[in-house]
């Protein structure tokens, strides 16, 4: 897939994110669509990946789903568009994406709070 297919995967993705439509969300992930969360026994998550196009979806509203004190901002995550979402400044989420025939096939969800502080803005 190229970089900007990628990109648009996930600017809608994140779109669907803030207006919290987890059919427009369930619609970007492959069936077999994977997340795996990190909160480092710090913060609430599935310890076990999440799998398929609506668990997946459920799991991102509940843990990035727009709230009116989040931004979410597309920005480079691995050297790839990924999310960033963050509270006052302060980043409580980074996620990186793989996408595959324009779809999301995979998710990774850094929620622990010890890898999050080079994310927050100064």
């Amino acid at each position: 897939m190229t970089h900007d297919r990628h990109d648009e995967v996930v600017r809608r993705f994140a779109a669907a994110c803030r207006r919290r439509d987890g059919r427009a969300l369930a619609a970007l992930l492959g069936t077999d669509a994977v997340a795996t969360c990190d909160g480092g026994g710090l913060v609430p998550g599935p310890e076990k990946p999440v799998r398929g196009a609506e668990e997946v979806a459920r799991l991102v509203l509940a843990t990035l789903g727009g709230r009116a004190d989040t931004e979410l901002a597309v920005e480079s995550v691995n050297g790839r568009s990924g999310l960033a979402v963050r509270r006052f400044s302060r980043a409580v989420a980074v996620v990186g994406v793989e996408t595959a025939g324009g779809e999301i096939t995979a998710l990774w969800i850094v929620l622990n709070p010890a890898k999050l502080g080079g994310w927050h803005r100064r």
